[in-house]
C-alpha cells in the first residue's frame, strides 16, 4: 500500500517526535565542540556527526510536512552559545560522542522495530548504519590515543558447567561466588555511562546560576555519585578495575554553553536511559547482591527523574506529543 494513504502509527509519531528533540539537542552540543575543540582527529569526528544529525533532521522535517503535523520546537541557535569557553577537554567530548553513540544505537534499533511504514523502517535503517559509522570512528580515535577503557578480561580456559545449586544465586552464610562475565560486563558498562554522565552534571551545574536548576543538578550528582561508588566497590572487592572518573577533564570555566533549557532536558535523558540500562543490568545478574543494587539504582534514579519532571513543567519546558482524540469532548468542539 502507498506511504501516503497509510498513517502514522502512535510509536512512529513517537520515534519521530523524540529523534527530532534529540537531533536539535545534538546540532547544539556539535556546533559548540566544534568553536572549542583543537585536536584534529576530535574535530573531524564531530564536523561528521554534525552533518549526520543535519541530515537526519531534513529527514524529520519532510515526513512532518507530507503527514501535515508540525514538528516539536526542540533546541535551536539560542540554547548554544558557540562564543563560550570550552567548558571540558577534548579528551571528554570523545568520550562522550562513544557514549553518547552507543545510546544512539540502541534508540535506533527499537524505533526500528516499532516501525511499520517501509519510508520510516528506511528512514531508521539509515540512522543505525550512520550510527555505526560514528561509533566506529570514535573507538578507532580512543583506540589510537590508547585511553578506550576495556571492561575486565576473563580467563578463556574454563570448563562448560551447569549451575546446579540455590548458592550461585544467593548464599545463606553471606559468600559470594565470583562475578561471572555477564554480570562484570554490564556493571562496567554501566559505570561507564554513570562516569560521563557525572562528569557532564558537574560542568553544567559549574556554570548554571538559576538557584532550582542548580539544585536538581545537585540532586543528579548525589545519586549518580552513590551508583557509581556501589558498583565501583562491587568490581573492586572482585579484584577488578573500575573505568577511571572523567572529573579531571573539566575546566574552571563558568560561562554556560547551553541553555538552562538544554542542560536540564539532556541531564534527565541520561537518568531515563540509566534506568532502562540498570533494569537489563538486573534482570540478567544471577547474583542477588548485584541485582538487589541495579534495583536500588533504578529507585534513586526514578526519584531524579521526578525531580527532573517537576522542574521542566515548572519552566514551562516540556512539549506536548500529539494525543489520541478525546471521543467525549468530539461533539462539544
Amino acid at each position: 500500500m502507498d506511504n501516503q494513504k497509510v498513517r502514522l502509527s502512535s510509536s512512529e509519531i513517537t520515534s519521530l517526535w523524540t529523534q527530532y528533540i534529540q537531533d536539535t539537542m545534538s546540532i547544539c552540543i556539535n556546533k559548540y565542540v566544534l568553536a572549542t575543540v583543537k585536536d584534529p582527529e576530535i574535530y573531524s569526528l564531530f564536523e561528521f556527526t554534525l552533518g549526520i544529525a543535519e541530515k537526519h533532521l531534513k529527514v524529520l522535517r519532510n515526513i512532518f510536512k507530507s503527514e501535515k503535523l508540525e514538528p516539536p520546537k526542540g533546541f535551536t541557535e539560542k540554547d548554544v552559545n558557540v562564543d563560550a569557553p570550552p567548558l571540558f577537554t577534548d579528551v571528554f567530548w570523545l568520550g562522550y560522542m562513544h557514549e553518547m553513540t552507543m545510546h544512539g544505537l540502541a534508540g535506533y534499533s527499537i524505533s526500528f522495530s516499532v516501525s511499520a511504514r517501509k519510508d520510516i523502517r528506511d528512514h531508521y535503517f539509515q540512522c543505525n548504519i550512520d550510527a555505526m559509522e560514528i561509533y566506529n570512528k570514535s573507538i578507532e580515535i580512543l583506540l589510537s590515543k590508547g585511553i578506550y577503557q576495556r571492561s575486565p578480561y576473563f580467563s578463556t580456559f574454563q570448563r562448560s558447567q551447569s549451575v546446579t545449586e540455590l548458592g550461585y544465586v544467593m548464599d545463606l552464610f553471606g559468600d559470594k561466588r565470583p562475578l561471572n562475565s555477564m554480570e562484570a560486563g554490564n556493571i562496567y558498562f554501566n559505570l561507564k555511562k554513570s562516569i560521563a554522565a557525572k562528569a557532564l552534571v558537574v560542568g553544567f551545574k559549574q556554570v548554571i546560576k538559576d538557584k532550582d536548576i542548580h539544585k536538581f543538578m545537585d540532586n543528579c550528582l548525589h545519586t549518580v555519585n552513590k551508583n557509581i561508588n556501589i558498583f565501583s566497590s562491587v568490581l573492586q572487592d572482585e579484584n577488578l578495575k573500575p573505568p577511571q572518573l572523567l572529573d579531571s577533564e573539566i575546566t574552571n570555566s563558568d560561562v554556560a554553553p547551553f541553555s538552562d533549557k538544554l542542560m536540564v532536558f539532556h541531564a534527565g535523558f541520561l537518568f531515563n536511559l540509566a534506568t532502562t540500562y540498570y533494569a537489563a543490568a538486573m534482570v540478567t545478574s544471577m547474583r542477588i547482591d548485584v541485582a538487589g543494587h541495579c534495583d536500588a539504582s533504578i529507585l534513586r534514579d526514578l526519584k531524579t527523574i521526578s525531580s527532573f519532571g517537576r522542574i521542566m513543567i515548572k519552566k514551562g519546558w516540556i512539549e506536548k506529543l500529539p494525543e489520541a482524540d478525546d471521543r467525549k469532548e468530539l461533539p462539544n468542539n
